[in-house]
């Protein structure tokens, strides 16, 4: 496969954060098979065989032709990614193990990402497949109305910073979506919940449209030692401005009573805690994002986290 070249934006001292892309990932040129070749080759052999009746060994020539890369190393200079648009963070303190390396795989996929202008990034699409087969690991995800150990728990740390940068950099959020209920990693640092982007692909997605005339350079900095993750989207301000309100709490609801399953593949009388409560809340927050005076959004984004009980296996093996 031909394979597209990877940026990246080194940032320079100015208080325009302004700095140049350089090229981190060279494009390559691929190749495949020119399979109407091919079977027009079999098809010519055949009917010979078929005719003379010969046989024998048949001699078919394979061609191939080039396949050209989206993205070629050279058009560095014709993206207009020259600044930082906005930023966003999040934190992963006293995560599991596997789901921080889910936290710094996800990243990986997303760092370098190009987002034309006009066109809608899906995080889905960008990430591909989340699975084994693909290098994630198994840690706490919600599934089905459930917190359970499932490849690739922690991706959501990923769509949720990233979407914070969106918010940041005024860009039009076109797919989000809610946790089903408050997660504790996306309050850590100071946040409030409502801020927080779910994803499961291939739905729910996170998606946000580039509407200006650039490209736009998405960047990933992955800080294990700090339990950090900042994404960053580099590229030509049109004077757009961004104010993202703080989000107010309506309300809240305790967490309900605690649930517990029987599981007959535990000794009886022992009891696992597999999830834990957490209180319900309704929360907005607003987005105001004007350029020169015009206003291009103008948004109220609600969340609603229901309440969610501690859930417990009792154990009835004999």
């Amino acid at each position: 496969p031909a394979i597209d070249a990877q940026f990246k934006f080194q940032s320079e001292l100015g208080p325009d954060h302004r700095g140049r892309v350089v090229v981190f990932v060279q494009s390559k040129e691929g190749q495949t098979l020119d399979s109407q070749d091919l079977e027009s080759q079999i098809v010519q052999n055949a009917e010979l065989v078929l005719t003379n009746g010969t046989i024998g060994p048949i001699n078919v020539f394979v061609q191939t032709r080039a396949v050209q890369p989206l993205i070629s190393s050279d058009a560095i200079n014709k993206l207009g990614v020259v600044q930082r648009l906005g930023q966003g963070e999040s934190y992963f303190y006293d995560s599991i193990p596997e789901r921080v390396y889910n936290i710094g795989l996800g990243a990986e996929k997303i760092n370098g990402s190009l987002v034309s202008p006009g066109e809608t990034f899906s995080f889905n699409q960008a990430i591909g497949t989340v699975s084994a087969v693909f290098g994630f690991r198994k840690a706490y995800a919600i599934i089905q109305g459930k917190t359970v150990l499932d490849d690739g728990g922690g991706v959501c740390q990923v769509s949720t910073t990233l979407y914070r940068a969106v918010l940041n950099s005024g860009l039009p959020v076109v797919e989000r979506t809610a946790h089903s209920y408050r997660v504790g990693f996306y309050e850590e640092g100071g946040f409030l919940p409502g801020l927080d982007a779910t994803v499961y692909p291939p739905s729910p997605d996170f998606k946000f449209k580039n509407d200006t005339a650039n490209s736009i350079l998405i960047q990933a900095t992955f800080d294990k030692a700090k339990s950090k993750l900042t994404f960053e989207l580099f590229g030509t301000s049109d004077g757009r401005v961004s104010t993202v309100s703080k989000p107010i709490i309506l309300s809240t609801s305790p967490p309900p009573e605690p649930v517990y399953e029987d599981d007959a593949t535990l000794p009886a009388g022992q009891v696992k805690q597999v999830d834990t409560a957490h209180a319900g809340a309704k929360v907005y927050f607003t987005r105001m994002v004007t350029r020169n005076g015009e206003t291009l959004i103008n948004e109220r984004v609600d969340s609603d986290y229901v309440p969610w009980p501690a859930r417990y296996l009792r154990g009835t093996k004999t």
